[in-house]
């Protein structure tokens, strides 16, 4: 009789931040992104000159934690969440641990998407979810071997969740999402009429 086995499997780590360290406020955590978002204008001159939709700190703020104390208590309770799925995924860290590399706001408006991309230089990449009005975008996460699949046919349209060629995964306020930062992923366009506000981060080996 035939065996057959699932190899090189993608893992998705989901959970409520607040699972590890202090409750966060989910107001005061959503109004310090707002301010931030506000002030930062360096940051608005590189999303116009970039053409992003809304607003993002990636390229202008490397010190939220240093701004907010609300940031130094999501950067405290991210430590663990990321030291677990680092256990789940049997990393050999070789004494060293998963540092955080990066942190930055992102604020989506009505209209606005972020395309398909990784983060090349991490091991570890992911978001927390901030607000997510109803009918706002879900991740949208792609299989890595897809661009290899050049002659494979389509997937039947009820096919299983493991061999999806693309999987949406609709987040709450509060929760964590965490991958291997080589899984391309994207925020498809924000239908709802508020903004679609999250924090995203990278981890790298120290």
């Amino acid at each position: 009789m035939a065996h057959i086995e699932s190899l090189f499997v993608t893992r998705l780590y989901r959970a409520a931040l607040s699972e590890y360290g202090p409750k966060i406020d989910a107001q005061e955590l959503e109004n310090s992104c707002l301010v931030i978002a506000e002030d930062d204008d360096a940051g608005h001159d590189w999303c116009e000159a970039n053409n992003y939709p809304g607003y993002t700190s990636y390229a202008s703020l490397s010190d939220l934690p240093w701004r907010f104390p609300i940031f130094k208590q999501v950067v405290e309770a991210l430590d663990k969440h990321v030291a677990a799925f680092a256990e789940d995924l049997e990393f050999d860290l070789d004494g060293r641990k998963l540092e955080l590399e990066d942190i930055w706001i992102n604020v989506l408006p009505e209209g606005g998407s972020h395309g398909s991309h990784i983060h090349p230089h991490s091991v570890i990449s992911g978001t927390t979810y901030v607000a997510m009005p109803e009918g706002t975008s879900a991740l949208k996460l792609e299989d890595p071997r897809f661009g290899a699949m050049m002659a494979a046919p389509p997937r039947k349209k009820d096919v299983r969740a493991d061999l999806k060629t693309f999987v949406y995964v609709a987040p709450k306020v509060g929760d964590v999402l965490l991958w291997e930062s080589w899984l391309r992923h994207e925020v498809p366009m924000n239908f709802a009429e508020d903004n679609r506000i999250s924090v995203s981060f990278n981890y790298r080996w120290a």
